[in-house]
């Protein structure tokens, strides 16, 4: 079943999202290597017409094991992990720097898809930055300059005004990359794979690094 007959089949039976299709995922077709299973599945969603495919959950945890969990969007992906930006001052980066492991869920609900990663984190080159930083609109550039993030703000007044603020040091001129701020890159140790099915027989498939290669089980739904 091609993608786009998923997406109708999935719209058609409304809230009975199962009720009309089964795709399945079997070890044979997805294949030895899950960032090449990832790729495939990350292209179904966008050609789904799917609002921010790149979207995911990043979750955190302190040393002491205090979780925390937002989204983020991914801005690239390859065989050395999966990376993503945000403030250095950040809670989420307070919490990498302390504790440099991570997990990532993709969730693309019309697809019936689901893919967990897991692993360890380390920062993104400085050159890596500023080429995604130089990619982002100008306004997002500034914004990124104006906010603390995290920080608490006495009112909505204050971050308008460090952006006007910051708008006005850099008029006419380049934006660049802040110091406190650039990427993270997740190495994957584990990533899991999870296909909705009828009746709740889902299919998920986790692929497991050691020693430089993959090894591939099936997981009870």
């Amino acid at each position: 079943m091609g993608i786009r007959s998923v997406v109708r089949a999935l719209f058609t039976v409304g809230k009975g999202v199962t009720a009309g299709m089964d795709v399945e995922l079997v070890e044979r077709e997805a294949g030895p290597d899950p960032l090449a299973l990832f790729d495939r599945w990350f292209r179904d969603a966008r050609e789904a017409g799917l609002y921010l495919p790149e979207a995911m959950t990043l979750a955190t945890a302190t040393p002491g094991a205090a979780p925390s969990a937002r989204m983020v969007l991914l801005k690239s992906f390859g065989p050395d992990g999966f990376v993503f930006y945000t403030n250095y001052d950040s809670r989420k980066a307070a919490e990498l720097d302390a504790n440099p492991h991570a997990a990532l869920v993709f969730h693309w609900a019309t697809l019936h898809r689901q893919v967990r990663v897991t692993g360890s984190v380390e920062r993104t080159t400085r050159e890596e930055s500023e080429a995604y930083f130089r990619t982002r609109p100008r306004g997002s550039r500034i914004a990124a300059w104006a906010s603390n993030q995290s920080g608490i703000l006495r009112d909505r007044e204050e971050i308008e005004r460090r952006f006007r603020e910051k708008e006005a040091e850099f008029a006419g001129g380049d934006v660049p990359l802040p110091p406190f701020w650039g990427g993270y890159r997740l190495t994957p140790e584990a990533i899991e794979f999870w296909q909705g099915r009828v009746n709740r027989t889902h299919d998920r498939l986790v692929f497991m690094r050691g020693a430089g290669e993959w090894t591939v089980k099936r997981l009870s739904p």
